[in-house]
């Protein structure tokens, strides 16, 4: 369908207003370093030191009682590469994160544009999904096992109601992660919905009126206005559920143990058990390490791919 003149200037415009750097000169005084100084403290304090003290502690040989730690240079790091429950690990944690990047972020982005039609009982809706967000991680996975349960929980109850053949869920291989990466959907969904819907509403509604004006539709309006504006949202989004969905943890650990046949060991699952169920700290903070720098090479990543032109 042929654009009219009038969506193309719509268009233009926002072009303009996506690549404009808006660049604000200030003199250099002492105020900024002192508004800066306790952020760059506190950074020092949570971040820096203890992934310095982790790197120090991953090339030695560490264990928490032993009177001596001696120095075992890269051995860690080469045996961690040459660890097969290593990289199972690193095979589940990216099947984890890919399912929240192509189911998460897409479902939270519709729910957003429903909830920004302010709809009757939009406040309802909107505080209902977003609910398990503020729910303890240990109850919702202790509530999910017992949905999972294959004997008598409420899912299977609903597929064999429905004549659809009953799953094993968390007792097989084949469906436990991703019965895991179903329910941490639905716990963090609501989280980036809210992101979402505060990104819509920052949207001036003059955009929306010009372009309608003009004849434009629907997914005109979706297409050339709301996603090219919304994406230094989406941008934090894609980032905040990529550092999340490499956390995973509390819900393996309650849930499946790591199992069956460690399909649902992750990354920080086989840290927690190398580091406090063997004591093998040094081992431990190896993975801490390499784990760091795959999240922060995957950001990194995002940031030249699609991040560049982002403004804020």
């Amino acid at each position: 369908m042929a654009e009219s003149h009038g969506l193309q200037r719509v268009r233009r415009r926002f072009s303009g207003y996506l690549s404009t750097e808006h660049v604000e000169s200030t003199d250099t005084d002492l105020s900024w370093y002192a508004i800066i100084l306790p952020k760059v403290v506190l950074f020092a304090a949570i971040l820096l030191v203890p992934f310095i003290g982790a790197f120090y502690i991953s090339l030695h040989e560490w264990a928490p009682l032993a009177q001596t730690h001696p120095f075992v240079g890269l051995d860690n790091y080469v045996r961690l590469f040459q660890d097969p429950v290593f990289w199972n690990a690193i095979i589940n944690t990216a099947g984890y994160s890919l399912a929240l990047l192509v189911f998460d972020v897409p479902i939270a982005l519709g729910l957003a544009l429903l909830l920004n039609m302010n709809l009757r009982g939009t406040k309802f809706y909107s505080g209902a999904i977003f609910l398990p967000v503020v729910t303890s991680w240990v109850i919702v996975s202790l509530i999910w096992s017992w949905l999972y349960n294959p004997e008598y929980g409420l899912l299977n109850a609903i597929l064999g109601a429905v004549g659809l053949p009953q799953l094993s869920w968390l007792q097989s291989s084949s469906t436990a992660l991703a019965s895991i990466a179903l329910m941490s959907i639905w716990k963090h969904i609501g989280f980036n919905m809210v992101i979402f819907l505060a990104g819509l509403k920052g949207i001036p509604d003059d955009y929306y009126e010009a372009a309608i004006v003009d004849g434009a539709n629907r997914w005109q309006r979706f297409r050339y206005i709301t996603l090219p504006l919304l994406k230094p949202t989406t941008f934090f989004v894609f980032i905040v559920t990529l550092i999340f969905s490499f956390r995973v943890y509390t819900q393996v650990y309650v849930m499946t143990q790591g199992g069956p046949v460690r399909s649902t060991y992750t990354i920080v699952y086989y840290f927690w058990q190398t580091g406090f169920q063997e004591f093998e700290m040094g081992y431990a903070s190896a993975i801490a390490v390499v784990l760091f720098l795959i999240v922060f090479g995957l950001s990194i990543l995002q940031q030249r791919t699609w991040g560049d032109d982002v403004e804020y």
